[in-house]
């Protein structure tokens, strides 16, 4: 049976347990990291030396890297789905997901987020945040512009493309910021919020992880 090992609340984490809904595989999720711990056992750092989640366990192989996984279990259990058939539609599926773990991740994550959530408001670095809201909104405000009249980031059906861009909408669409007028984006996030997979793994509450005066 497939093993995951990683908490549901790391966002990284639900980008892998969506796409193992999505392909309804039979799993077990092993909390692991944040209040969990165990990453620091020899046991955790056999399977990742670098002692981060998630890592997942399919029979004799291990892989951890987020993107990485969602890549292997699409196109292991979902070829010609989840990971397009035609390779240039699948390459473009991979550049959306690598554009949303290089562009909107760094900002959106480790500095918006985190700083809204794990730091309280007092020590925040309001200008780092404020400038990391405007580049997210800019670059989504592009993808809002390309994402008039389509149903998916890549053709009609849901791709790793949209595993990659669509874990991170949730955070960004509930966290109270400033965000500028993205009607599409904010349809196409509603109609993932449809989707159940995506409403168990990627609508995880957050309010549990805010520290005292965030």
């Amino acid at each position: 049976m497939l093993k995951i090992w990683g908490r549901k609340t790391s966002i990284n984490v639900q980008k892998v347990m969506w796409t193992v809904a999505e392909l309804d595989l039979a799993h077990e999720r092993i909390d692991a990291g944040g209040p969990f711990g165990r990453l620091d056992t020899p046991e955790f750092a056999a399977l990742n030396p670098f002692r981060c989640i998630p890592v997942i366990e399919d029979g004799d192989f291990v892989l951890w890297e987020s993107n990485a996984i969602v890549r292997y279990l699409a196109a292991t259990y979902d070829q010609g789905g989840l990971a397009p058939a035609d390779p240039k539609a699948l390459a473009t599926a991979d550049q959306w997901a690598e554009w949303s773990a290089a562009t909107i991740y760094p900002d959106l994550i480790p500095t918006i987020f985190l700083s809204l959530i794990r730091v309280p408001a007092a020590e925040r670095d309001h200008g780092a945040v404020e400038a990391a809201v405007k580049r997210v909104g800019e670059a989504y405000q592009v993808l809002d512009g390309l994402m008039a009249g389509r149903s998916f980031i890549v053709g009609d059906t849901l791709t790793i493309a949209d595993i990659g861009v669509g874990s991170l909408l949730y955070r960004y669409f509930t966290l109270d910021i400033a965000r500028p007028d993205l009607p599409n984006l904010k349809a196409y996030y509603e109609r993932l919020a449809e989707r159940p997979a995506y409403r168990e793994h990627v609508m995880v509450p957050y309010d549990d992880m805010r520290v005292p005066g965030a």
